[in-house]
């Protein structure tokens, strides 16, 4: 019998994916997904009550997305080598274990050192469990499937969830923040971490009904190749971050940028040695390929910093209440899930590239019409229709950023280079919060400290309130433009808000900008490079 017919027999005979498989993991997806997306609606209350500075608000969101960028494809070899259903339950207890040492984070009394350190590892342990997630649940969707029907159902169920979990965050931090945490109202952001906490214990539970799955063949773990990149994402995210705030000729942040470059190297040496390859660095020879991976990570970049920009822009600048941004956020990804059957339909019909170059170029349309609206108006209303555009854009670019990468090589890689431009939006991803945070606020303290400078009466009553005040709260004026706008009552409050209109107008303009680069690459460059038909959902799994 025939290879054909032995294929098809198996696929008839072989039971589709399990009810309990299918909601274990469309569960687990979407708690990894509230975990990523919370943090976004609570950065006033994180800067109000625990006095942040400006790299530590930013390190708050890149504590969760740097180990995702990192540790996904790692944890997708070790669930083929040693069983899925176990990743399944641990990445789940990871995140609750992270979620409830983010809820213990102690109050701040002097320093806030040990508040924020804690808050970070916190941050960083459920973001080991959400990279944990993210590839083992979409595994054992394709594990479980065995036709391309079942296969296309499977996914579309995982996407649903995956984008369900954008939508509900925002939601879910708004309403949890109205509770009050003892005597501190501010600290109410406790609540948002235990939540998600609790969904990871359910997940876990869920999963101990899911159907185990696991492929060890010719599978292996690249260890010179995860420590390499490793060191060098986290080198680069710590220059950018920090340059924002030490200046970018400290020693630290240019021996970060050299640490990032030296290790990058490495990792390019290591993978070419490897018989079994983190990251396959023959994909990028293909033309088209090396393009969309550029697109992806410049358009993605767009995206989250453009999200970022709003959660500063209405919590920590303007002070808004968690529930107020949460709307923005709605905005932002609801989109992604109200339009899925749209933008499936549109990029099985049309060439995937339009799509793609249509997003970015809505997302930076409505980027460069938020900039030309001043944070002095106290009102969400202006931005409504631009951050529609945004989101609209988004579920267009989202939906089709994986099928024009697997449109540009041999169906025989359309797996790996799915798994590759995953691993490059998360770096996008990654990247936004850490990007825009430096530009808008090196702006913002260059011109508070202009302001200062040319008035001798600014300088004398800034000296004099730094005396008089409790040493956090003089603390926090002194830590940067988001610590200076945070204190009422204190003389750089006016300089402060201005300066930050300013750099965060800026910061918009830099995400527009990003986008319509993407959205020109992704018409003009990949033009005739993806005009194949889309290959089938089998060959995503391969």
């Amino acid at each position: 019998m025939s290879n054909v017919a032995t294929g098809a027999r198996r696929a008839i005979h072989t039971p589709s994916l399990k009810p309990g498989t299918r909601i274990a993991t469309a569960l687990a997806v979407l708690v990894a997904q509230v975990g990523l997306a919370i943090p976004a609606v609570l950065n006033g209350l994180f800067q109000e009550d625990l006095h942040t500075t400006s790299s530590q608000l930013t390190w708050i969101s890149d504590a969760f997305l740097v180990p995702v960028t990192l540790l996904e494809l790692t944890f997708g070899v070790l669930g083929d080598l040693f069983g899925r259903k176990r990743l399944l339950i641990g990445g789940s207890l990871l995140m609750a274990v992270g979620e409830l040492l983010s809820v213990l984070t102690p109050g701040v009394q002097g320093s806030n050192t040990a508040a924020i350190a804690t808050l970070w590892t916190g941050q960083a342990l459920t973001g080991i469990g959400a990279a944990v997630l993210f590839p083992t649940t979409l595994a054992m969707v394709a594990a479980g499937t065995h036709t391309a029907h079942d296969r296309a159902k499977g996914i579309a169920i995982w996407a649903a969830a995956l984008s369900s979990g954008g939508f509900i965050s925002p939601l879910l931090g708004g309403l949890v923040t109205k509770l009050s945490w003892g005597s501190e109202p501010t600290a109410s952001w406790r609540w948002a971490f235990l939540a998600v906490g609790v969904l990871a214990v359910i997940s876990a539970l869920v999963a101990f009904t899911a159907q185990n799955s696991s492929a060890p063949q010719g599978r292996s773990l690249d260890w010179p190749g995860q420590i390499t990149i490793a060191m060098s994402l986290f080198a680069l995210l710590f220059a950018v971050i920090q340059g924002a705030n030490g200046g970018w000729s400290d020693a630290w942040v240019i021996g970060g940028f050299v640490v990032a470059v030296v290790f990058f190297i490495l990792f390019v040496a290591a993978e070419r040695r490897s018989s079994a390859p983190l990251l396959r660095l023959d994909l990028f020879r293909n033309n088209a390929f090396a393009v969309n991976s550029i697109i992806t990570v410049v358009g993605m970049f767009a995206f989250l910093g453009t999200a970022y920009a709003t959660s500063i822009r209405l919590s920590a600048i303007q002070a808004f209440s968690p529930m107020e941004t949460a709307v923005a956020f709605v905005l932002l990804q609801g989109f992604a899930l109200v339009l899925m059957p749209l933008t499936a339909r549109v990029i099985h019909s049309f060439n995937p590239r339009w799509a793609l170059g249509g997003g970015f170029l809505l997302i930076g349309a409505g980027d460069l019409w938020i900039s030309t609206h001043s944070v002095a108006d106290l009102s969400i209303l202006p931005i409504i229709a631009p951050l529609v555009l945004v989101g609209v854009g988004f579920a267009f670019a989202l939906s089709s950023v994986t099928a024009v990468a697997v449109n540009t090589v041999p169906n025989h890689l359309a797996g790996m280079a799915s798994g590759t431009t995953s691993q490059l939006r998360d770096f996008g991803f990654t990247l936004g919060p850490a990007v825009i945070g430096a530009v808008a606020l090196s702006k913002a303290a260059s011109e508070i400290q202009g302001a200062i400078a040319s008035d001798p009466g600014l300088r004398s009553a800034v000296d004099g309130f730094s005396k008089s005040a409790p040493p956090s709260v003089a603390g926090a004026v002194q830590s940067g433009p988001l610590g200076a706008n945070a204190i009422p009552g204190n003389p750089l409050k006016d300089a402060a808000f201005h300066a930050l209109d300013h750099a965060y107008s800026l910061g918009y303009v830099v995400c527009g900008v990003a986008a319509l680069v993407a959205a020109v690459l992704a018409v003009a460059a990949l033009r005739g490079a993806a005009d194949k038909p889309l290959v089938t959902t089998e060959s995503l799994t391969d």
